[in-house]
C-alpha cells in the first residue's frame, strides 16, 4: 500500500514539490547499510547512490533485502547502521524533511474496500496536509494521469488487482514527490495489468520524477532501468546500467540439457569436458533445473557444432541447446551461481 505519513505533531507542511532537478545531482545515497532482526542480517552492507531523474532497480529474489533496504530509506525501518540521505538529506534525522521528497508504494496493497477510489485519495491529501483546493488539483491530476477518472467513486472493493495497483500508486503521487519508491509494483499481476504499470512508470520517469523500483522480474528492472544493483543476502554484488552489466558476462549464452533428466554425476562430468573447448569461458551446472548446463562462449564462436561434436565423441545424447545473448538472468547466475528463482538456503 502506499504510505502517507502524517506529519501534524513536527509542524511540517508536506507541500507539492515540483520535481524539477538537475539530472546530474545525486536524489539518494546509501553507504554501508546495515539492519539486523535478532540473529538475522536482513541487509549486511549496502551501499548504493541513485541519480536525480534515473529509473534505478534493485534486484533480487524474496528475502535479500530488498525491501528492508527501501524501509530504512523511507523512515519506515530504524537502521543498525549507515548513512542515508534524500537530496543531502538526513533519513535518520529529518525524516519529516524526507517524507516531503517522497513517495512510497509498498508490495502489498491494503485498501479499504468500503471507501470509494475518491475518498481514499482524500483521505491521503488530509495526511499529507493538502489545502482544499490542491487535494481538489492534485486528486484529479493523478486520478486522469493513471487512467482511474471513471472508476473513482466506484468502491474499492469493485476493483481488479490490477486497479488497486494503481489506486495505490495514485496516492503515492499526490503530494508530487520529487521520488518515487516502488516495492515490487507489478508482484501478482497479469501480464496486461503489468505492462499498463510499466507504461506508467515510463511516463512518470519522462516527466522528470525519480523512481527507485525494486523486483524479482528480471524482464521488468531490464526493460525499465537507467542503472540496477543485484542484491544477494544483503549485500550489493554487482552494480551498473543492464547494458553494461549484461556485455560484462563477455561472451554468448548457451543453455543445455543432455537428457531430460540429467543425472547429476553425468552432468557434472560434462561440464568438465566443456571447459576443455577453447571457446567456452565459463560452464555453471544448474541442479534447481534439471542439471542443465548454462555457459559463457566466444561469441564468434561456431560452438554449437563444437558442442554437438564433443558429446557425440563421448557417447551421449543431447536433449535440448540453444544460443543467446547474455540476460540479467545470465549477469545474475554469474555473480550468484545460481538462479533468481532458486529458493534462498
Amino acid at each position: 500500500m502506499s504510505i502517507a505519513i502524517d506529519n501534524r505533531h513536527n509542524g511540517i507542511q508536506a507541500e507539492p514539490s515540483n520535481g524539477g532537478v538537475d539530472s546530474t545531482e545525486i536524489a539518494i545515497v546509501i553507504q554501508n547499510l546495515k539492519k539486523r532482526y535478532g540473529t538475522v542480517d536482513a541487509v549486511k552492507n549496502v551501499s548504493l547512490e541513485v541519480r536525480s531523474g534515473e529509473i534505478f532497480g534493485l534486484l533480487g529474489p524474496n528475502g535479500t533485502g530488498k525491501t528492508t533496504t527501501l524501509g530504512c530509506l523511507c523512515t519506515l525501518v530504524q537502521p543498525d547502521e549507515g548513512l542515508l540521505e534524500v537530496y543531502g538529506i538526513s533519513v535518520t534525522q529529518n525524516p519529516a524533511a524526507v517524507r516531503q521528497r517522497l513517495g512510497y508504494v509498498a508490495q502489498e496493497v491494503a485498501l479499504d474496500k468500503m471507501m470509494t477510489g475518491r475518498e481514499l485519495l482524500e483521505m491521503h491529501s488530509d495526511l499529507y496536509h493538502l489545502s482544499k483546493a490542491q487535494q481538489i488539483d492534485r486528486i484529479q491530476s493523478v486520478l486522469t494521469t493513471l487512467d482511474l477518472v471513471e472508476y473513482a467513486d466506484r468502491l474499492i472493493g469493485t476493483y481488479s488487482g490490477g486497479l488497486k495497483k494503481r489506486l495505490d500508486l495514485a496516492a503515492g503521487l499526490l503530494h508530487n514527490p520529487q521520488i518515487l519508491v516502488l516495492d515490487e509494483p507489478t508482484a501478482g499481476l497479469d501480464i496486461e495489468s503489468r505492462q499498463i504499470m510499466w507504461t506508467l512508470i515510463r511516463q512518470l520517469h519522462q516527466s522528470g520524477t525519480t523512481i527507485l523500483i525494486t523486483s524479482h522480474y528480471l524482464e521488468e528492472i531490464d526493460a525499465l532501468a537507467d542503472r540496477v544493483a543485484i542484491l544477494d543476502r544483503g549485500t550489493v554484488i554487482a552494480l551498473g546500467s543492464p547494458q553494461d552489466l549484461k556485455k560484462s558476462i563477455g561472451g554468448d549464452r548457451v543453455t543445455l540439457r543432455v537428457r531430460e533428466f540429467t543425472p547429476l554425476s553425468e552432468a557434472t562430468e560434462v561440464r568438465e569436458h566443456l571447459l576443455k573447448l577453447d571457446v567456452v569461458k565459463s560452464v555453471t551446472l544448474n541442479e534447481f533445473q534439471g542439471n542443465s548446463l548454462n555457459l559463457v562462449v566466444d561469441a564468434q564462436s561456431d560452438v554449437l557444432a563444437q558442442i554437438e561434436s564433443k558429446l557425440n565423441s563421448l557417447n551421449l545424447p543431447l536433449f535440448g541447446i540453444s544460443r543467446s545473448q547474455p540476460s540479467l538472468e545470465d549477469v545474475y547466475l554469474a555473480v550468484t551461481g545460481k538462479c533468481i528463482t532458486e529458493p534462498l538456503n
